[in-house]
C-alpha cells in the first residue's frame, strides 16, 4: 500500500518528534542524575570540612597564643565557608535538580500526545487498506461494491482529517515544547552558574581573610613563649646565680694567682740580696786573715 504525500510527510514529522522526545528523556534524565551527584558530593565536602574545622579547633587549644589565635581564626573562616556551601547545596537542589527532575512528567505528557497522533495515523492507514481491499473485490452486484466504496472512502476521509488535525496539533505542541525546552536549559544552566559564582565569590573573600590571619601569626613571639616554657623563671634565676658565683670564683682565683706571683717575686729578691750580702762578708773575712798572717811573720 502506497502512502499519499501528505501521509508520508506526517509520518516523517511523527518520527522526528519521537526521536526528540527520546533524546530529551534520556539526556535530561542523565543530566538530572549527574547534577544530583554533584550536589551530593558538595554536601559531603561540606561535612568533611566541618570535621576539619573541629579538629583544627581542638589542636589550636594546645598551641602557643599567637598560633592558637591564627588557627582559631582560620577555623572560624573555614566554618563560615561551609555555611555558604550549605546554601549552595540548597540552591542547586531547588534551581537545577528539581527542574530537571520535573521534565520526567513533561516528557510523559508529550508521549501521550504523540501516542494520540500515532493512533490517528494508524486509523488512517487501516482505512486506506480497507479501501484498497474493497476496490479489489469483484462481486456480482455492482451496486453493493459501490456502496462499500462510498462507505470506505467516507471512513478514510474522516480518518485522514483526524490524522491531519492531530498531526497539526502535535506539531504546534512540540514547537512550543521545543521553545520551552531551550528556555529551561538556558535558565537551569544560568542558575547553576549564578549559584556557583555567588558561592565562590563569597568564599574567596573569606579565604582571603583566613590567609591574612594565618600570615599575621607572630612566629618570634611564639618562639619566646615556647622557650620560656622550656626554661621556667625559677630555673633562669638559679642559672643566673650559678653564673654569678662562677664569675666571683674566677675573680678570686685570678687575684690569688696574682698575689702568689708577687710573693714569689719578693722572696726571690730577698734571697738574691741575702746571697749578695754573704758574698761580701766572705771577702771581708779573707782580708782579715791575710793581715794576721803578715803580722806574725814580722814578729
Amino acid at each position: 500500500m502506497s502512502l499519499t504525500p501528505d501521509a508520508r510527510t506526517r509520518d516523517s514529522q511523527t518520527k522526528r518528534i519521537q526521536e526528540n522526545i527520546t533524546n530529551v528523556e534520556r539526556h535530561f534524565g542523565k543530566m538530572c542524575q549527574m547534577f544530583a551527584g554533584y550536589v551530593r558530593k558538595t554536601a559531603r565536602l561540606r561535612d568533611k570540612a566541618d570535621l576539619l574545622v573541629r579538629e583544627i579547633s581542638l589542636y589550636a587549644d594546645t598551641e602557643t597564643p599567637n598560633l592558637k589565635v591564627g588557627m582559631k581564626h582560620f577555623a572560624d573562616n573555614l566554618a563560615k565557608i561551609q555555611d555558604y556551601r550549605q546554601a549552595e547545596v540548597d540552591r542547586l537542589d531547588a534551581k537545577v535538580v528539581e527542574p530537571l527532575k520535573s521534565y520526567g512528567a513533561v516528557v510523559k505528557h508529550k508521549r501521550e500526545d504523540l501516542k494520540a497522533t500515532q493512533n490517528a495515523r494508524e486509523r488512517e492507514a487501516k482505512q486506506m487498506a480497507e479501501l484498497e481491499k474493497t476496490r479489489q473485490r469483484n462481486p456480482s452486484d455492482r451496486q453493493i461494491i459501490v456502496s462499500f466504496l462510498k462507505s470506505a472512502e467516507s471512513e478514510l476521509q474522516r480518518a485522514t482529517m483526524d490524522a491531519a488535525r492531530t498531526t497539526r496539533q502535535l506539531e504546534e505542541t512540540f514547537d512550543e515544547f521545543q521553545k520551552q525546552k531551550i528556555r529551561d536549559i538556558k535558565r537551569i544552566f544560568s542558575e547553576f552558574m549564578k549559584v556557583e559564582m555567588s558561592f565562590h565569590a563569597k568564599a574567596l573573600e573569606v579565604y582571603t581573610l583566613a590567609y591574612q590571619g594565618v600570615q599575621n601569626v607572630d612566629e618570634q613571639e611564639d618562639l619566646e613563649v615556647f622557650r620560656s616554657l622550656l626554661h621556667p623563671p625559677d630555673y633562669q634565676s638559679r642559672l643566673d646565680i650559678v653564673r654569678a658565683n662562677s664569675k666571683t670564683s674566677l675573680d678570686r682565683t685570678g687575684s690569688f694567682l696574682s698575689t702568689s706571683g708577687t710573693t714569689q717575686q719578693q722572696a726571690s729578691a730577698r734571697l738574691a740580696r741575702r746571697n749578695e750580702a754573704e758574698f761580701y762578708d766572705d771577702d771581708d773575712d779573707d782580708d782579715d786573715s791575710d793581715e794576721e798572717e803578715e803580722e806574725e811573720e814580722e814578729d
